[in-house]
């Protein structure tokens, strides 16, 4: 897929934001939507490797019906710490090793996850413990969270290279994909990665952005050619699209029904057709 056009682009972006600020039932609604638009580039932080660690697996329940299943069973991924020693990567590995049964096994005699276990290697469950397991082991190569942020900056700085880190990480650890790799690193505060959900993709197509065709990886290339044209972080244009699809003001209770404005998504394809 090439380069769009930058003015088709500069008008997406501007009829979208120009839609949301008219949903928004408040006179602050350019403020509140800034709000959500705006994020600091972390990209140069550095957290410890075991929050690290923490956030890919909390990343990583993000697709389909993991986040109920893992999370939600047993009340936040954090409660895992018990079992995978603070999330030290290096224990995890000297203790499981690459046994996701035992740790699948010890999970369940220790955390009790709520809800009906299923075992068979296809089920959700056993495959996350693959990916806690394959996880721990990337992390491994890393002295520390400052040695892994020197490692992905090799790549985030020059748009040529940007995509590639997200493809190292869904190649090195089981069950991440490209998608939820975006995910993680855009919530680390490498603030020029979206994660183009269904929302985003359904309004690319509908405003002919993009076409049924179109590859996770192509996805994040519009949406980084969007946000060139208007000076914003690719961040900014996922949020801003991901707020028209779901209308979730989740830090604004008073809007709506506790936040939730209906969702936008045909209301503004609707009208962009016009």
């Amino acid at each position: 897929m090439g380069n769009l056009d930058a003015t088709s682009l500069r008008q997406v972006y501007d009829r979208a934001r120009s839609f949301l600020l008219k949903q928004i039932p408040d006179d602050n609604a350019a403020a509140i939507l800034d709000h959500y638009l705006t994020a600091e580039d972390g990209s140069r932080s550095a957290i410890p490797l075991e929050g690290l660690y923490q956030r890919l697996l909390f990343s990583a329940q993000n697709a389909n019906m993991k986040a109920g299943v893992i999370g939600g069973s047993i009340d936040g991924i954090e409660k895992l710490s018990a079992v995978l020693y603070s999330f030290n990567p290096a224990s995890v590995i000297a203790v499981y090793g690459e046994d996701a049964d035992l740790l699948l096994n010890t999970i369940v005699e220790r955390l009790k996850p709520r809800g009906k276990i299923r075992l068979t290697p296809q089920s959700l469950w056993p495959k996350y413990c693959q990916t806690i397991l394959s996880a721990a082991k990337f992390f491994c190569q890393f002295a520390s969270g400052k040695e892994f942020y020197a490692w992905a900056n090799h790549f985030y700085p020059d748009t040529r290279s940007r995509a590639a880190l997200p493809m190292i990480l869904a190649e090195e650890i089981f069950g991440i994909g490209y998608p939820l790799a975006r995910d993680f690193l855009k919530e680390l505060g490498f603030v020029n990665y979206g994660k183009p959900d269904v929302h985003i993709k359904d309004i690319f197509i509908g405003t002919h952005l993009c076409n049924s065709k179109t590859t996770d990886y192509e996805y994040q290339k519009v949406i980084g050619q969007i946000a060139e044209a208007n000076n914003v972080s690719a961040y900014n244009v996922d949020k801003l699209f991901w707020l028209v699809g779901s209308g979730r003001f989740y830090d604004n209770p008073e809007l709506g029904r506790q936040g939730n404005i209906g969702r936008g998504k045909e209301r503004f394809l609707a009208e962009f057709a016009r």
